[in-house]
């Protein structure tokens, strides 16, 4: 096996980043890791580099091209002050003019997979459905952020309500049902044939025949045509006004929108590290401000450390770190005076109201509440865990 020797600039920081975080075919189957200073490395194989890294220089981001996962990533860079432009929007290639030498390729996800282990693109968003899927676990394939918070689903098994498996209620019942044998196997259409498979082995489905399908998976019981189906599911009306019904143990993966990479290019691919880092804390940042408020209240007090224990006092008034106190100065006859403090807090969205109440009980007013749009940390621990895998 060749050995692979990987230079790079080492950073002091590393260290303590570490210690903070850390139309239809069928198919039958039958079962019986700020650190600036890290230098974008370039693998050596053999004593060569490899070629397929340094034919070209651009770096390739792979984006959906249709439907709302396209939409809901576009919508998410531009929120990151990062929207792509086309000049013309029957064009795939776009580019991000905030970020030089990186080109946006739209494409089918399957495609995104499929072009990261080529060697085609260098980043991509996906679904971690499609992910799992057509990357099979491929040991090139990477996860950058495994939470862009959307593209929520999660692909499941589904069965009938009636007939025999109206008292069928779990993945285990299913197994044990005696009508499965090698000549009459349990029929199941997916377009997941290698996640669909693999799942029902494993939880001991002996006999399965599948049949490869796109679409209105739901008719295929109804019509005779499948037993069971494997499918994304949202909110899961459509199973239900179809008579299916999802079984304890039978989902396969929660699923959303995934940033993901070929670490092949990660190592080679010149400049595609410092891409990868500025892109990953912009997502970071941005997504760790959409549940926070930034909460600004006056609040009489004799000392910022007297203010300060009254406000620490309660849980949920504690911020990111603590609260931020400061004086505020008034002229009261003729003589200034700090008899109030200006207190800065951050409190999660969903808890806004209850903080309110705490802030009014411990003396607080002129209670001021603005939305947060960043929310940036010493380093993202993403970033960390990203350079650990890469042996970096």
């Amino acid at each position: 096996m060749p050995v692979m020797h990987t230079s790079f600039v080492q950073c002091p920081a590393v260290a303590a980043c570490f210690s903070h975080s850390l139309t239809s075919t069928k198919l039958s189957v039958r079962f019986t890791f700020s650190c600036r200073s890290v230098a974008s490395p370039v693998a050596v194989v053999n004593g060569n580099v490899d070629q397929k890294y340094t034919e070209r220089n651009e770096i390739r981001f792979g984006l959906p091209s249709k439907g709302r996962m396209a939409s809901d990533t576009l919508d998410l860079l531009k929120d990151c002050q990062l929207s792509a432009r086309q000049t013309n929007p029957r064009q795939y290639v776009a580019d991000i003019p905030q970020i030089a030498n990186l080109e946006v390729w739209f494409q089918r996800p399957k495609d995104i997979v499929r072009k990261l282990v080529s060697g085609d693109l260098d980043l991509g968003i996906v679904g971690l459905d499609t992910f799992s899927e057509y990357g099979q676990g491929n040991e090139d394939l990477i996860i950058v952020h495994d939470a862009l918070a959307y593209g929520d689903c999660r692909l499941s098994l589904a069965i009938p309500k009636y007939g025999i498996f109206e008292n069928i209620n779990s993945v285990k019942e299913l197994a044990q049902m005696p009508e499965w044998t090698a000549e009459k196997p349990l029929r199941v259409a997916t377009g997941f044939t290698y996640l669909g498979p693999k799942f029902l082995k494993e939880n001991g489905l002996q006999h399965v025949a599948f049949s490869t399908a796109d679409g209105a998976l739901e008719a295929a019981p109804a019509m005779g045509i499948a037993d069971a189906i494997v499918d994304l599911v949202s909110s899961g009306t459509t199973l239900k006004e179809n008579n299916l019904k999802e079984i304890e143990g039978g989902v396969l993966l929660e699923s959303q929108a995934i940033m993901v990479a070929s670490k092949k290019s990660l190592i080679q691919r010149k400049g595609l590290l410092d891409i990868t880092h500025e892109i990953l804390e912009r997502f970071e940042a941005h997504l760790r401000a959409l549940d926070q408020f930034t909460v600004v209240a006056n609040m009489r007090g004799n000392s910022t450390e007297e203010v300060a224990e009254r406000i620490l006092s309660q849980p949920s008034l504690s911020g990111l770190q603590g609260p931020t106190i400061s004086p505020v100065f008034r002229k009261v006859d003729g003589v200034v005076t700090p008899d109030y403090y200006a207190i800065v807090i951050c409190v999660p969205k969903k808890s806004l109201y209850k903080s309110v109440q705490q802030l009014r009980a411990i003396g607080g007013s002129g209670v001021l509440v603005s939305p947060l749009t960043y929310i940036f940390d010493e380093e993202t621990p993403r970033w960390c865990e990203l350079l650990s895998k890469l042996g970096l």
